[in-house]
């Protein structure tokens, strides 16, 4: 039965240099969630009809998408943004060509010169992990989200405590050095591995819709909130793992966390009304559940929606590109890099010849025939390796960030709810 257990906070003595809103002591309540095997499931229909849509849409994103899939350049930049943290690393601020250029550098042996871009590969990294290791069948256990959890703060100031479930009491919002005046505080810190194990298991499971569980098993996890910092990265990881432990994506990161972070507020709200006291079944707990499910899968199916007019825009960009290079035979080596380029939009000539299988002089010719067209534009001065980018594929992209961070999907008729990369500049024709 999910309960609330009362506990009190020593005053600090006078001579820590605290100030006395942060010094004082108090009474406070930490919340202690139900087990997630075996909790009865009470799904109302407007919400399974809601569930229903939204794994639909996420089945058919997976199935047709290409310019997002996993294996590509662009799927990277959606990962950076699912596992970043932006309080702790400005990720967002990060714009796709710094990254993808950092990217670029360190894929050829050279050492990044962007000390941000170079920390937020190392969180992309760390979410490949994740998902990589349900797609080699590891399952779900604490020994999986403390590794998830270490990968994903080894590159930041958290380091230290990468893997550790904590061992003191945290709490969300307030004071940082009591729980006071705290928004939340989650359960006692000896409440924490068994708690874990039960969500393990219940990640293992199979007898819920996959985007019941992956909404249950990330509410969970927050209510948890095992490590001293980080939890939302790996709350957010456990989304995706989650969707492709039960195969309702194999290659596609649908950017759920990015959706839900616009609609914060829902959000919020979603996740304390799965604050219920008492029995899974009261009304209350009920009532809650729905809600946030509701909220959930709405996440879902639009972030599906806004994927989908990326891939729509993708393809129009394609045809316009066409247009521009004028007669191209269909098996030319020139056309083979167009439709590549919408997924690795930042190329060399040797990545050219190795992609598409032709000499360097071929890939050259190549490069010159979009460089022409205005398709491809040097990235790079240099001579020696030099790097071309399509940059009207990373505008695109960065106005899908936009758009995500819009609660109407149009930054026009509403601005970004939240920090984004900056609105690409148009050249002047």
């Amino acid at each position: 039965m999910a309960h609330r257990i009362k506990a009190s906070w020593p005053p600090a003595p006078r001579v820590s240099g605290l100030s006395n809103r942060d010094r004082k002591g108090c009474s406070y309540e930490a919340y202690v969630p139900d087990p997630l095997v075996g909790r009865p499931i009470v799904l109302a229909g407007p919400e399974a009809a809601d569930v229903a849509d939204a794994e639909r849409a996420i089945l058919e994103l997976d199935r047709s998408a290409k310019a997002l899939a996993n294996t590509e350049a662009l799927a990277r930049l959606l990962l950076r943004a699912e596992s970043v943290n932006s309080s702790k690393i400005e990720g967002l601020e990060v714009s796709p060509r710094r990254l993808l250029r950092a990217d670029a550098a360190r894929a050829h042996g050279e050492e990044p010169s962007d000390v941000t871009a170079t920390e937020v590969l190392g969180n992309i990294d760390a979410m490949s992990y994740a998902i990589d290791a349900i797609n080699r069948g590891k399952v779900f256990s604490v020994d999986l989200l403390r590794e998830v959890h270490r990968r994903l703060v080894a590159s930041t100031p958290l380091a230290k405590i990468g893997g550790t479930i904590r061992t003191t009491q945290n709490w969300i919002g307030g004071s940082s050095f009591n729980p006071c005046s705290a928004s939340y505080v989650p359960p006692p810190p000896e409440m924490v591995h068994d708690l874990l194990v039960d969500l393990s298991n219940f990640c293992n499971g199979e007898g819920l819709p996959v985007v019941v569980q992956a909404a249950l098993a990330h509410a969970q996890f927050e209510a948890i909130h095992p490590f001293g910092d980080g939890n939302g990265r790996v709350g957010r990881a456990i989304i995706h793992m989650i969707f492709r432990r039960r195969r309702l994506t194999t290659s596609i990161t649908p950017p759920v966390s990015l959706v839900l972070a616009t609609m914060a507020k829902d959000y919020i709200a979603g996740l304390n009304a799965m604050c219920y006291r008492g029995t899974p079944t009261s009304a209350p707990a009920v009532e809650g559940f729905n809600r946030w499910i509701a909220t959930f899968a709405s996440a879902c199916s639009r972030a599906v929606a806004d994927s989908f007019i990326f891939e729509r825009r993708i393809g129009d960009l394609q045809k316009k590109w066409i247009s521009r290079l004028g007669r191209v035979r269909a098996d030319s080596a020139v056309l083979r890099l167009l439709e590549a380029l919408p997924g690795t939009p930042i190329v060399t000539a040797a990545e050219v010849r190795a992609m598409l299988g032709v000499s360097l002089p071929s890939a050259i010719q190549a490069i010159e025939r979009l460089l022409k067209a205005e398709i491809l534009h040097p990235a790079t001065a240099r001579q020696r390796r030099q790097v071309f980018e399509a940059r009207e594929v990373i505008n695109l992209f960065t106005n899908l960030e936009r758009q995500l961070a819009s609660p109407t999907g149009d930054t026009i008729v509403a601005r970004p709810a939240r920090r984004v990369p900056a609105k690409p500049r148009i050249p002047r024709a």
